[in-house]
């Protein structure tokens, strides 16, 4: 069994904290929980594919970074 990929969300973090102040201003605007949107930044859930449409809609997010923001692999 593969183990999970886990991602590094940071440039992701900080454009959420630019354009929305916090995650949860985020988490409502999907209209999901707190908890779940600290699962997804932590790597434990995937994000789907609609949530990563509609964040690079809400935050201003090009279509073409969309790679370095939700698919940077974490090192170790």
């Amino acid at each position: 069994m593969n183990p999970k990929r886990e991602y590094n969300y940071s440039k992701l973090l900080g454009k959420i904290k630019e354009v929305l102040g916090c995650n949860s201003n985020l988490a409502l605007k999907l209209k999901i929980s707190e908890r779940t949107m600290s699962l997804k930044l932590t790597s434990k859930v995937d994000f789907k594919q609609e949530e990563i449409t509609s964040i690079c809609d809400i935050l201003g997010i090009n279509y073409n970074e969309v790679g370095t923001y939700f698919f940077d692999i974490k090192t170790q």
